[in-house]
Order: C-alpha cells, then sequence, then structure tokens
C-alpha cells in the first residue's frame, strides 16, 4: 500500500501545490476545478519522478514557517536599508563586494532555497554555483564588513536550512 502512495504520489507536497496553483490561476473554486488540478498534480510529479530521483527525505513544516517569518522580516528591514543607501549614500562612496559564501548545505532542494532568500533579499544576489555545488557566489550592493555578511547568511539563514530539510 505504501508502495502505491509512493508511486502515485512521488511528490506529494508538489501534487497540493499544483493543485491549489491550478485553481488559483483559473479564477474559480469549483469541484471540477479542484479534481483537475489533482489530475496534474498527480500527472506532473509521476512524470518528472524520473528526473528527480534523490529529493528530499522530509521539510520540517514547523521550522519552515519559522524561516519563512524570518526571511520576511529581513526582506522589510533590507527594503528599507536599501532605500536608505540610495538616498543617502552618493555612488562614489558605495562599498559593493562579491562573497564566495562556503556551503555547507549539499540537498540542491536546500541550496536552491538559500539562493533565492539571498536574491530576494534587496541588496544582495546569488550571482553563481560553483560546480562542485560548495560555493555560492553573492553580490551585496553595500557593505562595511564582507566578512560579518557572510557570517550572517551562514547563521541567520543556512544553519536553519540545514534544520529543516531533513
Amino acid at each position: 500500500m505504501v508502495r502505491l502512495f509512493r508511486w502515485l504520489f512521488p511528490h506529494p507536497f508538489l501534487t497540493v501545490i499544483l493543485a491549489v496553483v491550478w485553481v488559483l490561476l483559473q479564477n474559480t473554486v469549483s469541484p471540477g476545478m479542484i479534481v483537475f488540478g489533482l489530475i496534474l498534480g498527480i500527472i506532473i510529479p509521476r512524470l518528472a519522478a524520473p528526473f528527480w530521483p534523490e529529493r528530499p527525505r522530509g521539510v520540517r513544516l514547523t521550522k519552515l514557517f519559522a524561516y519563512s517569518v524570518i526571511v520576511l522580516w529581513d526582506i522589510l528591514v533590507a527594503n528599507v536599508r536599501v532605500a536608505w543607501v540610495v538616498i543617502t549614500v552618493p555612488n562614489a562612496k558605495l562599498k559593493p563586494a562579491w562573497i564566495v559564501i562556503p556551503l555547507e548545505l549539499r540537498q540542491p532542494e536546500a541550496i536552491t532555497v538559500l539562493a533565492g532568500t539571498i536574491t530576494l533579499t534587496p541588496g544582495t544576489v546569488s550571482a553563481d554555483l560553483s560546480e562542485s555545488g560548495r560555493y555560492l557566489l553573492v553580490h551585496v550592493l553595500h557593505t562595511h564588513d564582507a566578512d560579518a555578511d557572510l557570517d550572517s547568511i551562514k547563521t541567520r539563514y543556512e544553519a536553519r536550512l540545514k534544520e529543516i530539510f531533513i
């Protein structure tokens, strides 16, 4: 029974997300749209399963929720900081920096979430991932201490992502 469930729903969370996105895109909630969304949510992950053999074993949802709150707060704070930098710091006095972040994360999904978090936060952009997947190149718009920014990313985001992805 478990094997049938695993074959039918190789990515159950993705199935639910696809069904919800389908209903939202249709802009109408009806039984037919929900059923069709679930059908798509079953078929698409099933077809994509061979291309995603090493999926995460699980995600700690409570820690993911806490991480999401932290990221949303950081985005709000960074918006204000970037606006302040744009308004008050002349271009000649900007201190941009490239930071190479050594990654302890090994799961592609966790690295993707980290890179997306960095890019979503105003003032920082994930620019490249090394071929080995062990280093992330990040550009910072304005910094006084690149090492402090590196430590902040590692402790604030990467450490939490290690706890989220099992």
